[in-house]
């Protein structure tokens, strides 16, 4: 399979390059991002074929629909690292919630959130194939509480690698910064910026796309990649759980084969959402994928009104901070495969020019037909929070909560939703603690110990050791200085 360019290509660019290319080198011309060429038709054959399969077999098959040029032996030390997760068999339980609401628990992984069913194999990935080429990268990653404790982890200690990690300083919950700022191998940076999650995405982009950064590289014989979902390599891992989610529908006896099923996203950088569209678009029974915004709902406004809008919007903190981001990297995807490159290259500089793009009215109908979308306040999402828990035993994070509300106005009663759970709740336990007991002490050890009396519910050892390990990396900055950060780390 080829992977080409959103926005066009230039005259310096090859029409199309390969999956290795596009994950080693992942902003294409004109600041756009790798796309398939196109997509494996995947349709109720392939999915009867995995109705009795393990995880790893039907991700293994769904890889090798994809003819990407990674050996085969590469392919399966990746996915052998959901041997890690708490139920090797199954990483990813769906669960019951109500009689038409299964919820996807995507974060049983060794970080306790969805980042982990991605970058576990992406990070196995990258560095088998630097080592192949005997090339050394920096890899970068922004985040905005959940990618960079997921990347550190599956690049600590690799060969060939070093990885500069950007987070929003006092953007995170305590738990994952503690994840972040206690990783000791030396092949790590964790960077703490005075601004927002945009600012150090903004910051990744531009770097990635800088001829003097990457000759400043070159000098040191280093090359640059990323763990942002800007990289298709952390897509193609998304597409295989929506897969697996329906498949587990079918295997509960809750819905037959074939039949159509909402996928519930709660969404930041879209490209989770991404991954549905695409498993849909490969044959997957959808009848739409619904969009779960919190207070900073520039989706939400997308696929209502087709505006894409930044004009006089700033971040608002809210109490699911890992979805408070403005600029969705993988919307762009999005628009390129309804509209086209050119298309496509027109409204993101709008954006990048103006803060601002516009839908035609035709556009917008046929984004609507794909998606829906609604948004939730943070005392909303306690409210479902605690409802949730107590009238139905099931305890979520505040960013599954966004998609209690979408649930609700968004879905037909006599279609099955399977919502997705992107984080444990001991990610962020004051916010949960407040919600089911209205506690407000704001302490992160504290809340565990609370929720973990109420809910009975153990605190995992990986999170649980964090309060006791050594703070090791204390660098924060302006973000004006980040470029000369790194290279004081190389």
């Amino acid at each position: 399979m080829k992977f080409i360019q959103t926005r066009g290509c230039d005259e310096n660019s090859p029409k199309s390059v390969t999956f290795s290319e596009a994950i080693l080198s992942p902003i294409a011309s004109f600041g756009g991002l790798y796309v398939p060429e196109s997509l494996p038709e995947l349709g109720e054959r392939f999915l009867t074929k995995h109705l009795n399969s393990s995880y790893k077999e039907l991700a293994y098959d769904m890889l090798e629909h994809f003819e990407i040029d990674i050996d085969r032996s590469v392919i399966k030390k990746a996915l052998s690292l959901y041997d890690k997760f708490d139920t090797p068999e199954n990483p990813v339980p769906v669960v019951k919630v109500k009689e038409n609401l299964y919820i996807s628990e995507l974060y049983h992984g060794p970080t306790r959130a969805f980042k982990d069913m991605a970058l576990q194999p992406f990070g196995s990935v990258l560095s088998s194939i630097a080592q192949k080429r005997g090339e050394h990268y920096l890899i970068l990653a922004a985040t905005s509480g959940d990618t960079g404790p997921a990347a550190l982890e599956t690049f600590k200690n690799r060969a060939n690698v070093q990885v500069a990690c950007l987070y929003p300083n006092g953007g995170t919950s305590d738990v994952q910064r503690l994840q972040m700022v206690t990783e000791d191998a030396k092949n790590l940076k964790v960077i703490g910026i005075n601004g927002v999650f945009d600012d150090a995405q903004n910051a990744l982009k531009r770097l990635l796309a800088s001829s003097e950064f990457k000759k400043a590289l070159k000098e040191k014989n280093i090359l640059l990649s990323a763990a942002n979902s800007v990289n298709f390599g952390r897509i193609i891992f998304q597409i295989i759980y929506h897969i697996h989610s329906y498949l587990e529908l079918v295997r509960q006896g809750a819905i037959t084969m074939g039949e159509k099923v909402y996928l519930n996203v709660p969404s930041g950088n879209f490209g989770n959402a991404l991954g549905a569209y695409y498993a849909w678009k490969m044959g997957l029974p959808v009848e739409k994928i619904i969009i779960s915004s919190n207070e900073n709902n520039v989706l939400t406004k997308l696929i209502k009104t087709g505006k894409y809008d930044l004009r006089k919007l700033h971040v608002v903190n809210t109490t699911s901070p890992a979805m408070d981001i403005l600029k969705s990297s993988n919307i762009e995807r999005i628009l390129y495969d309804m509209f086209g490159d050119e298309r496509t290259k027109e409204l993101m500089y709008s954006l990048e020019e103006n803060h601002f793009y516009e839908l035609t009215s035709d556009e917008l109908a046929s984004l609507k037909k794909s998606f829906d979308a609604d948004f939730c306040t943070g005392d909303e999402g306690k409210k479902y929070i605690k409802d949730t828990f107590y009238k139905h035993g099931y305890l979520m994070d505040p960013h599954t909560a966004t998609c209690m509300k979408s649930y609700e106005t968004c879905s037909k009663e006599d279609i099955k939703t399977i919502a997705y759970s992107t984080a444990e709740w001991t990610k962020f336990s004051p916010v949960i603690a407040n919600a089911l007991t209205g506690e407000i002490d704001g302490e992160d050890l504290k809340a565990l110990v609370s929720i973990s009396k109420e809910a009975n519910l153990k605190i995992p050892d990986m999170i649980k050791e964090l309060f006791a390990k050594e703070i090791v990396q204390s660098t924060v900055i302006e973000k004006e200085d980040i470029e000369k950060e790194i290279l004081k780390f190389l």
